[in-house]
């Protein structure tokens, strides 16, 4: 049976596009480091804060959604962060982030930022979600996080932290930006990006929900106006972290850019990647695409997106039963090649098919034209594969990560899920043979992530991994894991050669 669901659904789908597989001159497998548990037992679980009318209890000592970042001055000092405590409908109690000092061997956690309630922050804030965490040029770290009082899009903020040398704890976070709600704005998918040619430049960005001027139809209206948007938005610190810019669209247009993330390059150009979900004309316009904005002005100005790629939807689900997962899907991860300037952005897409691959697009050209997509997972046409990472080494090494369920077995009461690693010494035209990185785990035992109770968005183990080059071809994934108690985040150093 397992078979025949892979040949009925390679019969249904349109020819893809692939990158060759052929292994290069210096073809070698990575080694793989002990895959390490990082976090331990949970210290808010007794935290009284958080519940919603719906849901009131959270998914206790279960670490979600990682992200990870290598200090460039000190490569053997990494800081990675996760939710803490995930709860059904949405946030988490806390944010918890760890630091190793030994290249990723051993993990200590830092002490807690007071994000939310739960973490001696304030008590309107029941809930924090979307943990990201990064260094500057001069290994400056940052951390931003979004403190909610639920779920149901109320109250939200975008809050940032630095880490304090002199105490080894982060500082007080700043809130940059918070809204009530009330006017149907909200704000979400946080992301932050040391700048790697500016000393003491990082940069913010999130999508930020509303109407035009921040005003709110009437309520019936509501539901038939096509004015409702999703600004990219943007603040950026010029001293480390002591003071952040005020918040300012880099487009303010009846569109949705939803997953912004920045990245730079070589020449100090920012480029902002987002899947843009809809233009003008409501959640059913066929202009749904992959797009970035770029700057030249370390944020001051910011280009009209470019379309990389039109985005083609498919349902991620177990093949069991259908059941929904929730993961990186349509979400981008970007990478930039410090040498070349090469730019590579990976997504799961089902580029017209009924199931969606990790593709792969690539410009030489600072973002002017774009090669691909081209699937870049290879569990067969069939095979569904998500949340996916990509990353370039200062050799030229382009590495991804990305999980499927070409093991799995139908019928058999687990979701059967494997992470993969792959690499490219040629600027992703070869691919040297895949790795399992981590696995078999049941996916069947992450926390289920609903929109209301009987209504679930998916099984969740988060919408972003990390993955971050190291030094030279020394690489760090962090990434989740299914456990007895839900999940918990693992990290496992690469190397090639």
């Amino acid at each position: 049976m397992h078979a025949t669901r892979r040949l009925t659904a390679a019969a249904a789908v349109v020819p893809l596009i692939l990158l060759s597989t052929a292994p290069g001159a210096s073809a070698a497998p990575f080694s793989l480091s002990v895959d390490v548990l990082v976090n331990g037992a949970s210290t808010l679980t007794a935290c009284p804060y958080g519940a919603s009318a719906d849901f009131a209890e959270a998914y206790d000592d279960t670490e979600v959604e990682p992200q990870v970042a290598v200090n460039p001055v000190n490569p053997d000092e990494m800081i990675g962060a996760t939710q803490q405590d995930r709860w059904p409908d949405g946030g988490a109690r806390g944010l918890s982030s760890w630091i190793t000092h030994d290249g990723g061997a051993n993990w200590t956690k830092l002490p807690d930022v007071p994000w939310s309630g739960c973490q001696g922050g304030p008590t309107r804030f029941g809930r924090v979600t979307d943990p990201w965490v990064t260094y500057d040029k001069v290994g400056n770290a940052y951390f931003i996080g979004q403190p909610i009082d639920s779920a149901a899009l109320g109250l939200s903020a975008i809050a940032v932290t630095s880490f304090d040398r002199a105490t080894g704890a982060w500082r007080p976070p700043q809130i940059i930006q918070e809204d009530s709600g009330d006017r149907g704005v909200f704000n979400d998918k946080v992301s932050i990006t040391g700048d790697p040619t500016r000393p003491g430049h990082a940069y913010a960005t999130w999508i930020r929900g509303s109407y035009p001027s921040d005003g709110r139809q009437h309520p019936v209206a509501d539901l038939h106006s096509f004015a409702y948007r999703g600004k990219p938005m943007f603040s950026r610190t010029t001293d480390g972290g002591l003071t952040w810019s005020t918040p300012v669209p880099m487009r303010d247009s009846n569109a949705y850019f939803q997953g912004n993330q920045i990245a730079v390059g070589p020449d100090g150009t920012l480029y902002n990647v987002a899947a843009n979900l809809f233009t003008g004309a409501g959640l059913n316009d066929r202009g749904v695409y992959m797009g970035v904005m770029t700057s030249r002005d370390a944020g001051l100005h910011w280009s009209a997106p470019a379309q990389i790629a039109p985005i083609r939807f498919a349902p991620l689900v177990v093949p069991d039963n259908g059941f929904p997962i929730r993961a990186e899907d349509y979400l981008p991860d970007i990478a930039v090649d410090m040498t070349t300037g090469a730019i590579y952005v990976v997504w799961a897409d089902g580029l017209g098919t009924a199931v969606n691959r990790v593709v792969l697009a690539r410009s030489t050209d600072g973002g002017r034209h774009w090669s691909g997509p081209a699937v870049v997972a290879t569990g067969g046409p069939g095979v569904q594969s998500y949340n996916h990472a990509i990353d370039v080494s200062d050799t030229g090494t382009v590495t991804l990560t990305y999980w499927d369920d070409r093991n799995n077995v139908l019928g058999d009461g687990i979701a059967t899920t494997d992470v993969w690693v792959r690499h490219s010494h040629d600027g992703t035209r070869t691919w040297e043979p895949e790795q399992r990185l981590h696995g078999p785990f049941d996916h069947y035992r992450a926390p289920i992530s609903y929109f209301a109770p009987g209504d679930p968005r998916g099984l969740f183990l988060g919408d972003y991994m990390g993955l971050e080059t190291i030094s030279g071809n020394d690489v760090i994934a962090f990434f989740t894991s299914t456990a007895s108690d839900g999940a918990d985040v693992r990290a496992v150093r690469l190397n090639h050669g």
